[in-house]
């Protein structure tokens, strides 16, 4: 034990058991303890024993009672050396003087540092710790005792120093805690000097070294936690500069104003921040038990030039709640708990330039009870001012990033038309896969699983592949931009359709049942788009060209170690990719280009036409003022130079 306090457990019935606590010795000849008998009794020394007895056991305490502080001038009670107690006891449960059990116990305390009394003018200083953090001598691991090869140990008296004295530790573990640092003029560590070495190098003392982690004062750097909170952009006499498209819109507290979304994993996060100029429609699936409320409809909103406003909020109850309940965990109890709850919010932003004018929420409530799945439906829409009606469009024609890719069918008297990926469900099964638009500039990839038959003809199944994935592409046209007009056939590009392979021979038959090759099984859908121009700073953006294609893979029916079913799994996937392109093809290289390729960049390791790159408004790393500033100044440096220096002042 190295503490004043020690606990055991003696097991049995302690009825007639006597508990008592001796001292133990060693027997100097044969070198074992002595044996113990039955009479002692409950205290040996500045040791006592305390039983507590219980239920078939019983618990044993044994504790020190003396002062286990340093002694200091002219102190009694009080430990004279560093190692306090060095004792062995033992402790006996007897039954009629006859011994049931005894545990030894060998103490090994050490005295208190800490240091209760009055303090004196004549204290001991201790020096600053920032300076001295190895300590003077970091071999030295074991107190009270001498650390072999630690020549800086206390411990170490001179006759064991030279048992060792010719391989002691070096450098800090060794003691050396200020070594010369290779960066001090007056090193002499370092191999090879260079010429420019006395220029260079660092005249300071020892007490100033690396080694220390903190220079001089040694103060410490505290750690810089960041802050969920923003800092707004300020200007002189505004609040915020104003709003660009994707800017995360911000509340009167300077905190993210924030409503569900879905995640890129597929998961709904609810303090997910609302983008500027960025419309979402998404579905949340949650119950009694994890609905969460949002933010409250009270929350004023940063208008983005440093007023503030109030939340238009419409409560509207819902009657037909089928929609929005999709199932029940449970069978129906007698007695369910129900709850008023949000069942969908819809929130339209007014803007108008980089302001948010008014902002309008419609609030659609109802009852949830315990055990019921609620589908949670949140909407947002940015309107332009000039254009606050759902049916026109915002004052932006292009398309922008989140918004539904436009399609149409123009060989149909009615030309609506659809793009559209899987959005699985359940076991995401084909059978039961629902669609979702296609989002402008939202790179996608969905799918889902068909069943299989063992004995399935290959043309059929074919056919059944490329019906699904048609399934999803019901247009021949999409429109360039978000506002084309059905009536113009300008406003939209045909879709390219890049049809699959057809192979004419059925592989199923006789050995190969349960293996087609060339399956359709993914459909590829490129969208090129580009941008053509801006409306108030933002983007303009067109779609310019759609191509489809079709990936096909080998399909094998596979079963485990035994097939006990028919029955195997195909999954067909959906990509939507987004190219961006030029809006305009780039400059054609000129005849001085192509003829002395020696001034071509891309092919020579001396470039001269970038001689001045950073001078020129092509370099994007600092403003072009600053740029400009750095280069006239090096400029004048260099004429100063070649003016002062010879033929000039030769004859001075």
């Amino acid at each position: 034990m190295s503490g004043p306090r020690v606990n055991s457990v003696f097991l049995g019935n302690s009825s007639g058991v006597n508990f008592s606590i001796i001292f133990s010795s060693i027997d100097e000849e044969t070198g074992k303890l002595q044996l113990a008998n039955c009479s002692g009794s409950k205290r040996a020394g500045d040791w006592d024993l305390n039983v507590t007895p219980g239920v078939n056991f019983s618990k044993v305490t044994v504790s020190l009672t003396r002062n286990l502080q340093l002694c200091l001038p002219n102190a009694t009670d009080c430990c004279t050396t560093p190692l306090c107690v060095a004792e062995t006891l033992q402790v006996l449960a007897c039954h009629n003087s006859v011994l049931l059990a005894h545990l030894l116990i060998q103490a090994e305390i050490y005295a208190n540092s800490s240091f209760t009394g009055n303090v004196s003018a004549n204290a001991t200083v201790i020096p600053n710790q920032v300076f001295q953090p190895l300590g003077s001598c970091p071999c030295d691991l074991t107190a009270g005792a001498c650390d072999v090869r630690c020549c800086c140990d206390p411990e170490c008296t001179a006759d064991l120093k030279q048992l060792f004295n010719e391989s002691c530790f070096t450098g800090v573990f060794g003691g050396d805690v200020n070594p010369p640092f290779d960066q001090l003029c007056s090193s002499e560590s370092m191999e090879y000097i260079p010429d420019w070495f006395p220029f260079l190098c660092v005249q300071s003392s020892l007490n100033n070294t690396p080694f220390l982690g903190y220079f001089y004062h040694g103060s410490t750097s505290t750690p810089k936690v960041p802050s969920f909170k923003i800092p707004l952009q300020t200007s002189p006499g505004l609040l915020f500069t104003g709003y660009s498209q994707g800017d995360p819109v911000m509340t009167e507290e300077n905190e993210y104003f924030t409503i569900p979304q879905r995640s890129m994993a597929g998961q709904c996060v609810g303090n997910a921040p609302v983008a500027y100029l960025q419309n979402f429609d998404v579905k949340c699936l949650t119950n009694l038990a994890s609905y969460k409320e949002g933010l409250p409809h009270d929350v004023r909103i940063n208008s983005g030039t440093g007023d503030f406003i109030q939340q238009n909020v419409l409560y509207e109850t819902i009657t037909s709640m089928g929609r929005f309940i999709t199932g029940s965990e449970s069978p129906p109890a007698a007695e369910v708990l129900c709850q008023n709850v949000t069942f969908a919010e819809h929130y339209t932003f007014i803007w108008k330039d980089k302001k948010i004018e008014t902002i309008n929420v419609t609030v659609f409530l109802g009852s949830l009870c315990d055990g019921e799945i609620l589908t949670q439906r949140f909407t947002v829409t940015f309107l332009s001012l000039e254009n606050t009606t759902a049916a026109e469009l915002i004052g932006n024609p292009g398309y922008q990033v989140g918004k539904p890719v436009r399609a149409a069918n123009m060989n149909a008297s009615d030309t609506f038309g659809s793009l559209n990926i899987w959005q699985s469900a359940g076991r995401g099964l084909c059978t039961s896969a629902t669609y979702t638009p296609v989002l402008f500039g939202v790179d996608s990839l969905s799918g889902c699983i068909l069943e299989v038959d063992i004995n399935e003809d290959c043309s059929l199944l074919r056919g059944n592949v490329t019906e699904k994935l048609g399934s999803l592409i019901q247009a021949t046209h999409v429109g360039k931009r978000d506002n084309s007009s059905h009536s113009d056939l300008n406003d939209w590009v045909e879709i390219i359709r890049r049809d699959p392979f057809n192979s004419a021979t059925n592989v199923s038959t006789g050995s190969l049942k349960g293996i087609c090759p060339d399956i359709p099984a993914h459909l590829n859908i490129h969208i090129i788009f580009a941008d053509v121009g801006a409306v108030q700073g933002i983007p303009w953006q067109e779609i310019l060209a759609v191509q489809i294609s079709y990936s096909t893979v080998r399909w094998q029916f596979q079963c485990g170690l035994i097939c006990e079913n028919s029955i195997s799994f195909l999954p067909i996937t959906a990509s939507v990719q987004f190219i961006k392109v030029p809006a305009q093809p780039p400059i054609p290289l000129t005849r001085f280009q192509m003829n002395y390729t020696e001034f071509d960049c891309n092919r020579n390791d001396v470039c001269w036409p970038q001689l001045f790159y950073p001078v020129t408004r092509f370099y994007t790393g600092e403003p072009y003022s600053q740029c400009l500033a750095k280069g006239l100044s090096l400029a004048f440096l260099v004429l100063l130079a070649a003016i002062m220096s010879n033929p000039w002042f030769s004859e001075l």
